[in-house]
């Protein structure tokens, strides 16, 4: 007699009832009332426990709203500790799904834990009893069916949430701050017109030259609720993360840098981003930007074209902010050296602020441009050097002699050529591959040995990697070019706006001016040579 026969004999079997509500069968009214579903189940199971009297319910453990695919489940997670702990004799549910559809979870408890701790599992619908002998291939199949159908539920769901990204329809069960949920269509985004004010603040305070912290701590100063707190605020409940209290967390330099690169604010929509590893392992992974979901024009825009893409243009160009006030100097990533190259860093004295080469610090002496220059005195040539251009193209009928399409011919010549390196090199990834099928087909017939495969295979894999970084590093040039390219356009929009300056700000420096360079001093004529590098050139 083993021990499960054993505690039969005692006919006192004490009865843990697990019950489980999933979406695809909720049909109650109430979130918070016992679901019909859930009261069937218990019916079911508590009239089967009354034809056995040996049987006594001692403990009933019920999810609802959760799935059967394996996931924390609290009730289960209960029901699995008290049948380690030896509270239960037999788990009795209305079938083998409603405790698992995951066969892994199945054959973890079900055919091996339940069987060591003396656990009966009973599933009435499906006849499934670990008792019954003969009946573990059947409830085996059964495992499989429902892991299957599992499978097939989450490729239909993706394949329905995919449908609805390329048809331009918001998925997301909240909207990024700006914007908001439609009340009449749950798929669509209106403009919040309180929070869409503080993003077009941030895109301007960025371009006169406050960086990520400096907007951040300005706005804190100012007691604005960054976003997750606002939501809260106004009544969305959001899983937020973190140590502080939720009326504490403030805006943070990443917050700002999420807002200042999101194409949302454009009026498109990117969706479809990250992904779960699969139905069961539910960890978030990034998707390549080539899978992304880009929609264009979805929904009212909060910022203009030109704004996005001088930002997007300042980001790559600008240094790092001043730790004392939080923006950059308004010359900060422009000026460089002209003899050798390297950037011109700023540097303060009792009385002034000066630019000096960064060749020649921390004890090295690289660079023959040894002599400062005064920040004021720069600031002072530039500003004559862009009233000097607007007077020259100030006039509208001199507008039309700014070549801008010989500006545009440049980007465009340059993004070509880069186009034309990726497809050389797509096409060698696509030679390489196909060398790789054929090394496969020569191991198999014995023509390569399967150390000599393994070394060919290192070898193509280190070519792959080489490839793929080379693609990814010409992409982000394409990139910048057309952001270059798109602020070449707008110069007459520059030129139209301006009749003479008084003052430079880093607005009017981004506008105009792509790079300063500074000679060094000459000697006999106590002069040096600055070059500006126009925007428009």
């Amino acid at each position: 007699m083993n021990e499960m026969e054993g505690a039969l004999n005692k006919k006192i079997l004490r009865v843990g009832i697990y019950l489980r509500l999933s979406n695809e069968d909720r049909d109650k009214v109430n979130k918070d009332d016992d679901s019909e579903s859930i009261k069937n189940q218990r019916n079911m199971l508590i009239d089967y426990i009354s034809k056995h009297p040996e049987f006594v319910l001692v403990d009933e453990y019920s999810d609802e709203d959760l799935s059967g695919a394996g996931t924390y489940r609290p009730e289960f997670e209960r029901l699995i500790r008290d049948c380690e702990n030896k509270k239960l004799d037999i788990v009795l549910c209305k079938s083998q799904s409603r405790f698992s559809r995951d066969m892994e979870i199945v054959e973890k408890y079900i055919n091996n834990k339940f069987k060591e701790w003396n656990i009966r599992f009973i599933g009435l619908s499906d006849n499934a009893d670990t008792l019954v002998l003969g009946n573990k291939k059947s409830r085996q199949i059964n495992g499989l069916v429902n892991e299957w159908y599992l499978e097939d539920v989450s490729n239909n769901i993706r394949s329905a949430f995919n449908s609805k990204m390329k048809q331009g329809e918001f998925i997301s069960p909240f909207a990024s701050y700006g914007y908001e949920v439609s009340s009449e269509d749950n798929n669509k985004l209106v403009v919040d017109e309180i929070a869409s004010e503080i993003v077009k603040d941030i895109f301007n305070l960025y371009l006169t030259g406050l960086g990520f912290t400096g907007i951040a701590k300005y706005l804190n100063s100012k007691n604005i609720p960054c976003p997750s707190l606002y939501k809260y605020q106004k009544g969305i409940k959001l899983n937020v993360i973190s140590d502080r209290p939720r009326e504490e967390i403030k805006w943070s330099t990443n917050a700002i840098k999420t807002i200042l690169t999101n194409e949302l604010y454009l009026g498109h929509l990117i969706q479809g981003k990250r992904t779960t590893v699969s139905y069961k392992n539910h960890k978030i992974k990034n998707k390549d930007k080539s899978e992304w979901v880009k929609i264009l024009n979805t929904h009212e825009a909060i910022i203009d074209e030109e704004t996005f893409n001088k930002v997007q243009l300042a980001m790559k160009e600008r240094t790092k902010p001043m730790k004392t006030t939080g923006s950059v100097h308004i010359f900060s990533g422009k000026v460089f050296c002209l003899e050798c190259k390297h950037y011109m860093r700023k540097k303060n004295s009792a009385k002034h602020e000066y630019l000096v080469c960064s060749g020649n610090r921390d004890g090295y002496d690289d660079c023959i441009n040894k002599s400062s220059i005064r920040y004021d005195e720069l600031e002072r040539l530039v500003l004559d050097a862009i009233n000097s251009k607007i007077s020259e193209y100030y006039d509208e009928r001199e507008l039309e002699s700014i070549d801008s399409k010989k500006s545009t011919n440049r980007f465009n010549n340059k993004i070509n050529s880069l186009k034309k390196q990726k497809e050389q090199i797509e096409k060698e990834i696509s030679k390489t591959r196909n060398y790789l099928k054929s090394l496969y087909e020569d191991k198999v017939n014995g023509v390569i040995s399967v150390e000599q495969f393994k070394d060919l295979i290192a070898d193509y894999n280190k070519n792959e990697d080489m490839y793929s970084n080379q693609i990814k590093s010409i992409n982000n040039e394409i990139a910048y070019y057309k952001m270059k390219e798109e602020s070449s356009k707008n110069n007459e929009k520059i030129f139209s706006k301006y009749q003479k300056l008084e003052e430079l700000n880093r607005v009017i420096i981004d506008e105009f001016i792509d790079k300063i360079y500074i000679g060094k001093v000459n000697e006999d004529t106590n002069t040096r040579n600055i070059q500006i590098k126009w925007n428009f050139e």
